[in-house]
């Protein structure tokens, strides 16, 4: 029985490390769809190879740095229990690599793609895996020092905080430092539209992000002893709480509706497994309203060019589920328990400082050395000519 059950949790966690590697074709067409068409084979090419240089920086750092373990044993030490920390290692890459796929949205169109790679390696390297073990392996003793302070540790069931608001946060920094696309805010106060090229494929990233997801909340159990259908029912709630608030806060329009459910999604994450679906829904409400509401100050008020608006849909909306876990986890809500208001205000905050600080030294470092972003001829004739050298659809071009 001990061995049906190791492989039984082989298996179980196997198939959400695949759910999440399809996401990142999600993050793919979301973006593919949503910016102009002489950029959309960049960013094809981004999340793929970014996935790739994700694993093999966390591989050989990024997973010592978060759980103190290597994989430099014989074969033989690492098929025991049929290979389980193999697949763990594969289901929790496929978390670090999202933050690069989500950094991607915001600094498409006119971001150098060799420093993007370097950006990569380092933050899937060193700067989320340090904060992935203070949060989810007690690194440091800080979950020690906020579970006396406050009653109960910083909770994050799948990564509102961990993966996402690191993501988005990060994301923000990269964005100011690289500057606005020439001409997408003109020296008299006018804002020039760049609508998406396509929302036929920013659907289809909006629909294999959103299947994924279930991957990605449900078999954050690791085990399949440890799985609830609560956390699948609260995913649900939350996505069509998105996709309803964006529906209406959006008014109709097609790039918020299908941002909506990622919305939910992203802030349900942290408190999937101790909510109540009532509470699940109400948090996907406000992630949806959020969204548009900040994607549209960010762009026009505050003239920030991200791109596919990822500080708003991951870095806020995820710093609101992290928070938000401790609103409707509570037993006087209907929760389960097991939270506090303050201690996910805290690890919140942690999060986003480590991102910001992070971001900071990252993306300022290769801003310093080497340059960020392309120059304004190449920015002009597209990321997708300028450095692939070919279009996505050459015959017709």
């Amino acid at each position: 029985m001990d061995d049906y059950q190791a492989g039984s949790n082989v298996l179980f966690i196997l198939l959400g490390a695949i759910m999440v590697l399809a996401m990142h074709a999600g993050f793919a067409f979301l973006e593919v769809g949503t910016v102009r068409s002489k950029n959309q084979v960049n960013a094809l090419v981004k999340i793929i190879v970014d996935f790739a240089v994700s694993t093999i920086a966390y591989f050989f750092i990024g997973y010592t740095v978060a759980y103190g373990v290597d994989f430099f044993s014989g074969a033989e030490v690492l098929a025991g229990k049929h290979g389980y920390e193999l697949v763990k290692f594969f289901f929790l890459l496929t978390f670090a690599a999202a933050i690069p796929a989500i950094i991607s949205g915001g600094i498409a169109e006119r971001a150098r793609f060799n420093p993007q790679m370097a950006a990569t390696f380092a933050l899937v390297a060193l700067v989320y895996p340090f904060f992935e073990g203070i949060s989810w392996n007690g690194n440091y003793g800080v979950q020690d020092w906020i579970k006396g302070t406050f009653g109960f540790a910083f909770h994050d069931f799948a990564g509102s905080v961990v993966v996402h608001a690191m993501g988005g946060w990060i994301a923000l920094v990269a964005v100011l430092l690289l500057g606005p696309r020439h001409g997408r805010y003109m020296k008299n106060g006018q804002i020039t539209a760049h609508p998406p090229s396509s929302i036929p494929f920013l659907a289809l990233g909006a629909w294999i992000l959103s299947v994924g997801w279930f991957g990605f909340n449900v078999m954050s159990a690791q085990t399949i002893d440890a799985v609830s259908g609560l956390v699948a029912g609260n995913s649900l709630m939350a996505m069509v709480g998105g996709i309803l608030a964006a529906l209406v806060a959006g008014r109709n329009d097609p790039g918020f509706v299908h941002n909506g459910p990622l919305a939910g999604l992203v802030a349900v994450c942290a408190g999937s497994d101790v909510m109540h679906p009532l509470g699940a829904l109400a948090t996907g409400l406000v992630a949806g309203a959020l969204f548009v509401w900040l994607f549209t100050l960010t762009q026009n008020r505050w003239k920030i060019d991200d791109v596919l608006g990822v500080w708003p849909l991951h870095g806020l909306c995820g710093a609101w589920g992290g928070i938000a876990a401790g609103i409707f986890g509570s037993p006087s809500l209907g929760g389960l328990g097991g939270v506090s208001f303050g201690a996910q205000l805290v690890g919140t905050l942690l999060g986003v400082g480590v991102a910001l600080a992070g971001g900071f030294i990252v993306y300022g470092g290769l801003k310093a050395m080497v340059g960020l972003r392309l120059d304004q001829e190449q920015e002009y004739q597209g990321a997708d000519l300028s450095i692939h050298h070919i279009a996505a659809q050459p015959e017709f071009d």
